[in-house]
């Protein structure tokens, strides 16, 4: 649970850091991703790469995400 003074802070945070810069990006993909990523790349009719490591997989959702109009605010 997040107390009122973190979530207050919450636009000042590094809670949203450059996958790049990911001390795990190397790894494979997260089981969320690829299912994420596989229903992005069907509707956008992109091929979904299964070897995409968790940073590749990220940037690869915010490219379909731009593409398909999902998770837009």
């Amino acid at each position: 649970m997040t107390d009122k003074k973190t979530q207050a802070q919450a636009d000042q945070s590094n809670m949203e850091k450059n996958p790049d810069d990911w001390v795990t990006g190397e790894e494979p993909m997260t089981g969320a991703q690829r299912s994420y990523l596989k229903t992005l790349s069907e509707e956008a009719k992109q091929p979904f790469d299964e070897e995409l490591t968790k940073a590749e997989a990220s940037k690869r959702i915010d490219e379909l995400q731009a593409q398909t109009g999902r998770g837009q605010s």
